[in-house]
């Protein structure tokens, strides 16, 4: 048989076999070909839409994405929301659940204590303040044109004609989805706030870590950011004296001391949050985003290039949609002609540009959150000496298929207790945090969360602002509304010679108490640490056309705080990306060179290994003791001659991010307080002086707990996100630090026989032994074979049924691994965690490159693709390329988008 024929029928036979896989798995009905492409949308031909006034046209590309045309905005936006709905509609259901703390009546009671820290933080009823009192007139008919055009769909759509998901829904609960409102649509920039909060969970750490490490200690693994090496945001200002702003806020002294109970109600705090859906990223965790814009006198185009690449929790569907919404006569009564990145469940674009002005946005990262510690009883908190009583909520959280449950949530000046959600309190009202009784009354301390997000503002107006501004003032006026989350944003135009470029900080930011610099909890019971309003719009910093030609924002510091007078925060990003990206700009144009958008392009995927360029030096001056057959000394090889790249296929960067990541469990993992440590963690290392490869490992090569000796099998590691770069830079000259030993007993100066006093290079020579024995457990024990890709995979789960439903759901739903370049605070950042190993869980969640001088020579990707519904052409179509930093064509002008489109769809009246 020729070997074309064999091949061929060998596929024939395989194919034929996952087929009868498939059809003979339980409740195969349910998952057949029919019910799976009974979602699909219709994109071709005409449909009807009640409540237009005009026919609007649909054009869709090869990729599935849609531009929309329309004679009036109402028509546009209530275009948008219908196709949103064909397209994601499951995908806008889970996230209006979520933010209104219903997820338990679609998915059961394992949900319920997720609602019940949700309806805590009552986001839905901010939203619904929002809605009633701060929005204008044009907003809220964008907003119920919006849902209308959604309600339109779900009126000829249900089951699993909305979604393949809600064949299994309806099978094992019933469930059946309501209709869309417009607070659906502004409770989600609430979801936005908190993955995007800032400086919280620090809080929460550093005042555990009081119970173990002295203020020095914790001084040392929360570094001050290195303005000598990574520049901030806009070079140093300040606010006029003509403005009448406040004095700079005091420098805290210290936590006040805090008791067991309180670091347990702290703990407690802390498990729930990381039980809460990561809706952006990891919680945690430091999210980033890149962005960046060249003015047009140093560029290619001799107009600006912007770019931006948020990174965020990979998620199938990606949470971004793309989009455009075009007037097709663009006038004051409908002056929308824009297109990016949508939200679906939200009308407007979030990130893009118009025909005049590009945007881009990245975490600002204000520290716009405070926990605030409260002395109460059942009924009530102690204020300035008096106790006062709560205002009380009470909640109703229904359970699909279980009974429903009833909570109460309490809440003072200082916000809601999300103290009462912690596994310590179940009835509510009926036991204080703490049983410490004076005199019989039941009081103690509870955690109020003070945030910015729970009061009403007008970032939803913010958005259309955004969409229509003609200039860099118009701009402004966008990004004076833009309350939460507090965002960089950069612009970019087309005017005059070069155009022109700028950046601004907005967001409501608290203004602090003196003594008070948000780095730990407070005393709510003392008026003093009240929150002094918020910092001036004015007073923001911004910069437009800097004479340097560019600006680069990745959640570095944004001013010299020094130099300013508010605190924005104390817990930037320490600017590793930041600086490459300057770094990368500049030694361009100092040679006199244009940038132009392959470089742009290129810049985007660069994973040069920052912390490697300033730990490898060291790692090859080790002299690796006891080393039969050079077991690790071949390995050590591998870092001879790096370029410090992290490309897929490196056995060097593999060999590193092992080694760093047992850097970090050695110098730090046994030295974090209980509180931050991950059950189930085993961090025992083999022992000094052994010679070949553990034998006795688990599945994912760890040490089993057998193994781990006499060690705390719960012992935590850092994440090794850029502030361990920065911990570790700033001990690394310093041979005999004591972050360097490695026994417990010896770093808190308890001198025993056992404890033993180790150098750095003695650790580090350990970390090389462990990293060696990790992965000829995971990659095998010939190095050649060894990659990064093989370690930093990413695998894309359905946000939902693909991460917690049944074997064959989670087959059908999921996609992946994709081996991935990149890496932890590197420009292209497909982050991992220290902490866990080295999948990937965050990653850049688009790229675009917008060029000023033909818009029409803009570039884009999506993380997966424009349709939420499996086997659609359109479910993961861009990920490929993704992965490969390659982009698509992003076609704005009208001709350009009819060249284009493959299919049209018309919707009637």
């Amino acid at each position: 048989m020729p070997a074309r024929k064999k091949s061929r029928r060998v596929r024939f036979i395989v194919i034929a076999l996952v087929l009868l896989l498939v059809a003979g798995v339980g409740f195969a009905s349910y998952w057949s070909v029919t019910t799976v492409r009974a979602s699909f949308p219709q994109t071709t031909g005409s449909l009807k839409l009640a409540g237009l006034s005009a026919p609007v046209d649909v054009r869709r590309d090869a990729y599935g994405v849609p531009q929309i045309y329309a004679d009036t905005p109402e028509d546009l936006f209530r275009a948008q929301g219908y196709v949103q709905a064909q397209d994601r509609f499951y995908e806008m259901d889970v996230r209006r659940h979520l933010t209104s703390g219903r997820l338990s009546e679609m998915f059961g009671k394992g949900q319920v204590e997720t609602d019940a820290f949700l309806r805590t933080l009552n986001w839905h009823g901010v939203a619904q303040k929002e809605y009633d009192t701060q929005l204008d007139a044009a907003t809220k008919a964008y907003l119920r044109a919006y849902s209308d055009g959604v309600n339109a769909y779900l009126k000829d759509h249900s089951g699993a004609t909305l979604s393949v998901e809600y064949a299994a829904l309806k099978f094992s609960n019933g469930y059946r989805p309501q209709r869309w409102t417009p607070v659906d649509s502004v409770a989600w920039l609430k979801a936005m706030a908190w993955d995007l909060r800032g400086n919280m969970q620090d809080e929460i750490d550093r005042a555990l870590m009081t119970s173990r490490l002295s203020q020095a200690q914790i001084k040392q693994l929360y570094p001050a950011y290195p303005y000598d090496i990574n520049q901030p945001i806009v070079d140093a200002g300040s606010v006029d004296s003509a403005t009448k702003v406040y004095t700079p806020a005091v420098t805290s002294s210290g936590p006040q001391s805090l008791n067991n109970t309180v670091d347990g109600q702290l703990a407690g705090i802390s498990q729930v949050i990381d039980q809460m859906p990561a809706l952006l990223g990891p919680n945690g965790s430091g999210i980033g985003s890149n962005s960046w814009v060249v003015s047009g006198a140093f560029t290619t185009t001799g107009k600006p290039i912007l770019a931006n690449d948020p990174h965020l929790a990979p998620q199938l569907p990606s949470l971004w949609y793309q989009m455009g919404l075009h007037c097709r006569s663009v006038s004051s009564a409908c002056p929308y002609d824009v297109a990016g990145y949508t939200f679906s469940g939200m009308p407007g674009v979030i990130i893009g540009h118009n025909r005049d002005i590009a945007w881009g946005m990245t975490n600002l990262g204000a520290d716009v959150t405070d926990l605030y510690l409260e002395k109460v009883t059942a009924t009530t908190y102690l204020r300035d000496g008096k106790q006062v009583p709560f205002t009380m909520r009470h909640e109703e959280i229904k359970v699909a298929g279980g009974k429903s449950r009833e909570i109460t949530v309490r809440e003072t000046t200082n916000g809601p207790l999300i103290s009462d959600r912690s596994d310590e309190i179940r009835e509510v009202g009926q036991t204080a945090p703490v049983d410490n009784p004076p005199g019989g009354v039941n009081a103690g301390y509870a955690v109020a969360l003070k945030w910015t997000a729970l009061e009403p503002s007008k970032t939803m107006e913010a958005v259309f602002e955004l969409d229509r501004a003609t200039d860099f003032d118009k701009f402004r006026d966008a990004a004076k509304d833009f309350a939460v989350p507090s965002q960089n944003l950069i612009y970019a135009d087309s005017k005059g010679t070069y155009g022109h470029i700028g950046y601004q900080a907005p967001g409501q930011v608290p203004i602090r108490a003196d003594g008070d610099d948000g780095t730990y909890p407070v005393p709510g019971w003392d008026s003093h640490y009240d929150w002094k309003g918020t910092i001036p719009f004015r007073a923001m910093p911004y910069e437009y056309d800097p004479k340097r030609g560019y600006i680069v924002t990745a959640n570095q510091a944004v001013i010299d705080q020094s130099k300013y007078p508010y605190m924005l925060t104390q817990d930037w990003g320490y600017g590793t990306r930041s600086q490459r990206i300057n770094d990368l700009i500049a030694s361009k144009v100092k040679e006199g060179g244009k940038i132009s958008m392959d470089d742009v392009q290129a810049m985007q995927g660069d994973n040069s290994s920052e912390i490697a360029k300033q730990l490898v030096p060291y790692l090859l001056k080790i002299d690796i003791t006891g080393d039969k057959n050079s077991y690790v000394r071949n390995a050590q090889k591998l870092l001879e001659g790096w370029d410090y790249n992290q490309d897929s296929d490196s056995a060097a960067a593999a060999y590193f991010n092992a080694v760093w990541r047992n850097v970090l469990k050695l110098a730090f993992g046994n030295k974090l307080p209980k509180e931050l440590r991950p059950e189930g963690q085993c961090l025992r290392v083999p022992p000094v002086g052994e010679t070949g490869p553990v034998d006795n490992l688990d599945g994912k090569g760890i040490p089993t707990v057998q193994e781990c000796g006499e060690r705390d099998p719960s012992e935590a590691q850092p994440d090794g996100g850029d502030r361990w770069f920065e911990v570790v830079r700033g001990i690394l000259p310093d041979a005999t630090n004591p972050w360097w030993t490695m026994s417990t007993t010896a770093f808190y100066g308890i001198d025993t026989d056992k404890a033993h006093h180790s150098t750095r290079d003695q650790l580090l020579a350990q970390a090389m032994k462990d990293a060696r024995y990790e992965l000829t457990a995971k990659l095998g024990k010939d190095i050649d074979t060894w990659s990064w890709g093989r370690l930093h995979k990413l695998e894309l789960k359905n946000q939902t049924l693909g991460t917690d439903g049944p074997g064959v759901v989670k087959w059908l739903l999921n996609r992946g691994p994709w081996q991935l370049s990149g890496g932890e605070a590197a420009v292209d950042a497909t982050g991992w965690n220290a902490a866990g190993g080295y999948d990937v869980v965050w990653v850049p969640s688009m790229r675009m490159i917008v060029n000023l001088q033909d818009l029409d020579k803009s570039r884009w990707i999506n993380l997966t693709g424009a349709s939420g519904h499996a086997y659609n052409p359109h479910y993961t179509d861009q990920t490929g390329k993704w992965a490969a930093n390659e982009l698509l064509s992003w076609h704005f002008s009208d001709g350009s988008v009819r060249k284009a489109t493959k299919a049209t769809l018309v919707l009637t009246p």
